[in-house]
């Protein structure tokens, strides 16, 4: 669902961008609001969770690939508007310093993936949950569900999205400017392996680290006020941090999956797939690549001359690629964690001076 710059017309990248501007004021606004700064360095580990995770590939079928986000747990963490913060400072970093996801684009990627999944998970978890006992399967049953309608309809949006370029915007041949997809190619194309494969692994992942919170840590939990129960006690952040570092040595394991994700493919997929490359597309694709293309070393890709089958797996192609897959994990997670971790201090700076004077 990272969409990269040119399958969006500069007017539908700046109407999103113009969107969030108005979502990021009101999400700041609501954790000045609702978190202390102690909450800070949650907030940090939610972000680098998502932006971990993002970096699992899943295979799909048709070659292509997807992976999860952890939006909405992480709303019922932290709560959906703080939650759209951390996944924002994922998605920027993933842009700038990673290539994944276009420039113009970032709007709307963090419409799509910052906004629409994890607020759109978050209450459907509580509709899904109200009344229910504290210790209710009905809970955990809910984060699932939440999960995956929100990543569901973010996937929905981003074919929408795709699919209206070439209506929108055409060329004086009647040729796409940007995306070529059709709504009627777009839909499916995103909706069926999100719906069948994507969604799914979502919504078991929530689900699961709902009730390993539930019996191990449940002051964590958002809807149990668990934000502000923390806010009068020591973090337990000691497990979190271990489960981050496990998944940092888990990371290798998404180079398994080949392939890129439906609508994330350069100039000569699209070319071979449609037969032309739109003249706007050609203009923005592949501008800025980040300072750690694919999470990988430059140095390392230029070394690997050789050719490998369409979709076929590489194990030696692997084991070359993980250092650069390891150290992109680690810059990211550093890079994402103190971006956030600043961003909420910044955020609850008068709540930080509240609490020296406590």
């Amino acid at each position: 669902m990272h969409i990269p710059d040119g399958y969006l017309s500069p007017q539908t990248a700046g109407g999103l961008w113009a969107l969030m501007v108005p979502v990021w004021y009101a999400a700041g606004y609501k954790v000045k609001k609702t978190l202390s700064a102690r909450q800070a360095p949650l907030v940090a580990i939610a972000a680098a969770f998502s932006f971990v995770i993002m970096m699992f590939n899943l295979p799909l079928p048709g070659g292509t690939t997807g992976h999860a986000v952890g939006g909405t747990i992480i709303a019922i963490i932290i709560g959906p508007w703080a939650a759209v913060i951390a996944i924002s400072v994922s998605l920027t970093i993933q842009a700038l310093f990673f290539g994944d996801g276009g420039i113009l684009a970032l709007g709307a990627n963090c419409f799509n993936i910052g906004f629409v999944l994890p607020v759109t998970g978050y209450y459907t978890y509580r509709l899904l949950s109200r009344g229910a006992a504290e210790d209710s399967p009905r809970r955990w049953f809910a984060a699932g569900i939440g999960a995956y309608v929100g990543l569901n309809l973010a996937a929905l949006i981003t074919a929408v999205e795709f699919g209206l370029q070439g209506d929108l915007f055409k060329a004086a041949d009647g040729s796409a400017l940007y995306s070529p997809y059709g709504l009627s190619t777009a839909i499916p194309a995103m909706m069926i392996p999100h719906m069948a494969v994507v969604g799914v692994i979502e919504a078991v992942m929530t689900s699961l680290i709902f009730v390993f919170l539930l019996r191990n840590n449940p002051s964590l939990l958002h809807s149990y006020d668990g934000i502000r129960a923390a806010a009068t006690g020591r973090l337990q952040l000691k497990p979190l941090l271990i489960g981050m570092a496990l998944l940092l040595v888990c990371v290798p394991l998404g180079l398994l999956a080949t392939g890129s994700a439906w609508g994330e493919w350069g100039a000569e997929e699209i070319q071979a797939d449609v037969g032309y490359v739109p003249q706007g597309m050609d203009r923005y694709l592949g501008r800025w690549s980040g300072i750690l293309p694919d999470y990988a070393f430059p140095a390392a890709e230029e070394a690997d001359t050789g050719e490998e089958p369409a979709g076929a797996v590489s194990l030696e192609g692997v084991k070359e690629s993980v250092p650069g897959y390891m150290v992109s994990g680690v810059v990211g997670l550093a890079l994402v964690g103190g971006l956030a971790w600043f961003s909420t201090r910044l955020l609850t700076r008068r709540s930080r001076k509240k609490e020296q004077l406590d």
